[in-house]
C-alpha cells in the first residue's frame, strides 16, 4: 500500500486526507493551523512527518506555497509530489525541474468538484506529467477522484484548470446578474432557475450551485470570494501570455477584485448573488 502524506487541511484537504486515511494510505498530514490534523478527524496513527511519504499531495493555495513547503524538506529519491492547486503552468514547470534535480517526480493534478467532491472522493482531476508517473500513483488518485484526464506534460493540468475556472466563474457571475434582473422584474427566482434548467441556459451553476448553496438559504459554497479572484487573476495572466482572447476573463476578474477590495474576500462566494447589484454599480462608477 502506497504511503501518502497530505499538506494542507482546508476545505478540500480535509476531505482528501480522510479518504486516504480510510483507505489505509495516509501516514502523515500537516497544516499551518495548529490543531488542524486533530480537527480533520484523522486516525491516531497519522503523523506530521510528511517526508516519510512515497506520494506527497499538496492542497494549498498555489504552487508557490508548494515550493516553499518543499524548500529544505528531506525528500527521499523517487517521491512523487502531487500538486492539487490552481496555479500558473510556468510555475509548475519550474517546480518540476527543481524536483527532478532532487530525484523526485512531479504531477500537477488540478481538481474540480469542490469540498463536497473531496469529501466523497468524487473529484475530477486534470493531470499534467509523465504517463508512467501518473500510472504509478493511479491507486492513490482513485481514492480521491472518479474522473481523471491526462492533459499532457507538466503544466497541462494547471492550464486546463485555468480554462475550466474562467468559464465556470464567468458563468456564475453571469447567472447572478441574470437572476438579479429576474428578481427586479418581479419573477420568482426559484421558478426562474427551473426555467433555466429546462432550457439551454442550464449549467452546473443553475443545476447545483444555486439550488443547493444559495436558494436553499445555506449560503455555503465552501470557498471564499478571494479564491475566485485569485483564480481569475491567474487566468487573465495566462490568457494575456497566449495573446488572448480574455474579455470575459478580465471583466469577471474586475468584478471579483472589487468584491475583495470592498472587504469581502473572506466571504463565502455564494453571497455574490446578493452582492451582484451593488458590485455592478461599483464597477459602473469606476
Amino acid at each position: 500500500m502506497t504511503a501518502c502524506g497530505v499538506i494542507g487541511l482546508g476545505q478540500m484537504g480535509r476531505g482528501i486526507a480522510r479518504r486516504l486515511d480510510a483507505a489505509g494510505m495516509l501516514v502523515a498530514a500537516r497544516d499551518a493551523v495548529p490543531g488542524a490534523v486533530a480537527a480533520a478527524g484523522l486516525s491516531g496513527g497519522v503523523q506530521d512527518d510528511c517526508a516519510a511519504a512515497d506520494v506527497l499531495l499538496f492542497v494549498v493555495p498555489s504552487t508557490a506555497q508548494v515550493a516553499a513547503a518543499l524548500d529544505g524538506m528531506a525528500l527521499r529519491e523517487g517521491t512523487v509530489i502531487v500538486d492539487l492547486t490552481t496555479s500558473a503552468p510556468e510555475a509548475s514547470s519550474r517546480l518540476a525541474q527543481d524536483l527532478a534535480a532532487r530525484g523526485c517526480a512531479y504531477v500537477d493534478a488540478a481538481m474540480t468538484g469542490g469540498a463536497a467532491g473531496a469529501d466523497a472522493g468524487a473529484l475530477t482531476l486534470m493531470l499534467g506529467g509523465e504517463a508512467e508517473v501518473i500510472a504509478r500513483i493511479a491507486p492513490v488518485l482513485a481514492q480521491i477522484s472518479t474522473q481523471r484526464f491526462h492533459m499532457g506534460p507538466v503544466g497541462a493540468g494547471h492550464a486546463m484548470k485555468l480554462v475550466h475556472n474562467l468559464i465556470l466563474h464567468s458563468a456564475f457571475m453571469a447567472t447572478c446578474e441574470g437572476l438579479t434582473l429576474a428578481q427586479k422584474a418581479g419573477l420568482n427566482v426559484d421558478r426562474a432557475v427551473e426555467v433555466l434548467n429546462a432550457g439551454n441556459a442550464r449549467s452546473f451553476v443553475t443545476e447545483v450551485r444555486f439550488p443547493r448553496d444559495i436558494l436553499s438559504g445555506t449560503m455555503s459554497a465552501r470557498s471564499r470570494i478571494a479564491n475566485l479572484e485569485k483564480d481569475l487573476g491567474l487566468a487573465s495572466h495566462f490568457a494575456d501570455g497566449l495573446g488572448g482572447p480574455a474579455s470575459y476573463t478580465r471583466l469577471t476578474h474586475a468584478i471579483l477584485a472589487r468584491a475583495v477590495a470592498n472587504g469581502d474576500g473572506e466571504t463565502d462566494f455564494s453571497h455574490l448573488f446578493a452582492m451582484s447589484d451593488a458590485l455592478d454599480k461599483d464597477i459602473a462608477n469606476g
